[in-house]
C-alpha cells in the first residue's frame, strides 16, 4: 500500500526525504505503517514521541494507568499539566500535538491474553514498552502468533537491553528466556529506581529499530542482543541463536495458543510497586498506628535498601533488606507480633512468605507500605 504526501507533509518530513535510503518512496512507507505501543511509560514514552515525530502512519498506545508525579522523572510524553489523566489520552494529546496528521488509537486497557491477539492483529509491529515478565511472554507469544517482529526493551537503574524478536526469521523472546526468573529475583523499576535518561536511550533504539523495520533499511538487532550501561557509557552485543527447542517458536513447539501468563511467572502482570499479601495478612496503616500507641507495639521490621532510610523512616524499625532477610532470620523474635513494610507493599510482601515458611506466625504486611503511611498518618514524610 502506497500513501501520498502532501504538501505540508513534504515540508514537513523534508529531512527525510533528503536522506537517499528513505526518500520519497520510504516516507510514503512510514505513513502506511502501522505500530503498537504497549505501555506508555519510561520506554513508550520516547518510542512513540519519535514514531509520531517520523510520520508513522497508525500508532496503537495501550496502557491503563494514570499519570503520577513519580512517573515524570523519565516519562518525558507526560506532563505536570495531565498528572491524573489516563496515560493513553495523556500520550495521545502530545503526539497529535506534536503532529496532527497521524492517526493514535488510545487502548485504554490492560494487555492480557483476552485482548492481546484483537489488539495487535491490526498492526504491523509490536514494541514491548513494559516492565513486567507476564507482558514479555505476552506480547512474544502474541507476535509469534501473529507472525510479527516484537521490538524489546529493558531497563533498570543503568543498565538497558534491545533487541528484535521475530520468529520467521531469527530467535523469539522464549528462545533466550525459556521460564521467568523465580518471583522476586528481578526487582521492578519501582522497586529498585531507573536513571531517568536511560529510557530515552533504549527506546529510541526500539524507535530506530522499529523505522528500520517499516523502511527495509540496515541492519536490524534480530538474532542480537544489545546490552547498554550508562555509567560505563558502553554497547555490547550477544550473538542470538533460535532455540530448537523453543515451547512457541520451535519445530515441537507445545504452546499453541496464550496461556495465563501472571501464573506462568508468579507475578502480577503490572507496573505498579503496590502489592496486597491478601486480607488475612495485611494491617492497615490506622490499625498499625493504634497498635504502636498499645502497652505491647509491634516490632516495626523494614525491609528496604539501607539509602532509602535517608528519605523516610519510621522511628524504632529494624532494617533488615529484603535480600539479606533470610539469612538473617536469627535476629528476629518469632514470638513477638511483628509488622513488615517497605516503600509500597510489594518486598514486605514477599518477606512475610518468606517469614511464614521460616515458621514466623504472628506477622502482618503493612498495606501500601511507608507511602500509605505517608498518606493517611503522618504527611510530613515524603512519598516516593
Amino acid at each position: 500500500m502506497t500513501e501520498e504526501l502532501s504538501r505540508d507533509e513534504i515540508l514537513r518530513y523534508s529531512r527525510h526525504l533528503l536522506i537517499p535510503d528513505v526518500g520519497l518512496e520510504g516516507q510514503r512507507k512510514l505513513k502506511a505503517a502501522s505500530v503498537l505501543v504497549i505501555g506508555t511509560g519510561g520506554l513508550g514514552s520516547p518510542v512513540s514521541l519519535y514514531l509520531a515525530a517520523a510520520g508513522v502512519g497508525r500508532i496503537g498506545l495501550v496502557d491503563y494507568d494514570r499519570v503520577d508525579e513519580t512517573n515524570l522523572q523519565r516519562q518525558v510524553v507526560h506532563g505536570t499539566s495531565t498528572v491524573g489523566q489516563l496515560k493513553v489520552e495523556s500520550a495521545r494529546s502530545r503526539l497529535l500535538d506534536l503532529n496532527p496528521g497521524i492517526q493514535v488509537d488510545a487502548i485504554n486497557e490492560p494487555f492480557t491474553s483476552s485482548n492481546a491477539i484483537g489488539i495487535a492483529t491490526n498492526y504491523d509491529i509490536i514494541i514491548d514498552g513494559t516492565d513486567n515478565f507476564p507482558t514479555r511472554y505476552l506480547s512474544n507469544d502474541v507476535a509469534v502468533f501473529l507472525g510479527k517482529p516484537n521490538v524489546y526493551g529493558s531497563i533498570f537503574r543503568f543498565d538497558g537491553q534491545a533487541s528484535v524478536f521475530h520468529a520467521q526469521k531469527g530467535p523469539c523472546y522464549r528462545c533466550l528466556f525459556p521460564e521467568p526468573p523465580p518471583p522476586g529475583m528481578v526487582p521492578t523499576c519501582a522497586e529498585g529506581g531507573v536513571l531517568g535518561v536511560l529510557p530515552g536511550t533504549i527506546g529510541t533504539i526500539q524507535a530506530t529499530e522499529a523505522l528500520k523495520l517499516i523502511l527495509g533499511i540496515g541492519d536490524s538487532l534480530i538474532g542480537r542482543l544489545l546490552l547498554y550501561n550508562a555509567l560505563d557509557m558502553s554497547f555490547d552485543f550477544v550473538t542470538l541463536k533460535k532455540n530448537p527447542k523453543c515451547r512457541v517458536c520451535g519445530p515441537n513447539a507445545d504452546i499453541k495458543e496464550l496461556i495465563d501468563y501472571e501464573e506462568f511467572c508468579g507475578v502480577p502482570g503490572h507496573d505498579h510497586d503496590d502489592r496486597s499479601a491478601g486480607a488475612a495478612w495485611d494491617i492497615e496503616p490506622g490499625e498499625l498506628s493504634g497498635s504502636l500507641n498499645s502497652s505491647r507495639p509491634p516490632l516495626l521490621l523494614d525491609v528496604r535498601e539501607p539509602h532509602e532510610l535517608q528519605i523516610s523512616a519510621l522511628t524504632g524499625a529494624i532494617n533488615i533488606p529484603l535480600g539479606a532477610l533470610a539469612s538473617r532470620l536469627s535476629e528476629l523474635d518469632s514470638a513477638r507480633e511483628m509488622v513488615i513494610f517497605c516503600k509500597g507493599g510489594t518486598r514486605s510482601a514477599r518477606a512475610l512468605e518468606l517469614l511464614l515458611s521460616a515458621g514466623f506466625k504472628r506477622v502482618k504486611n503493612l498495606r501500601g507500605g511507608i507511602n500509605s503511611w505517608a498518606r493517611e498518618i503522618d504527611p510530613s514524610l515524603p512519598i516516593y
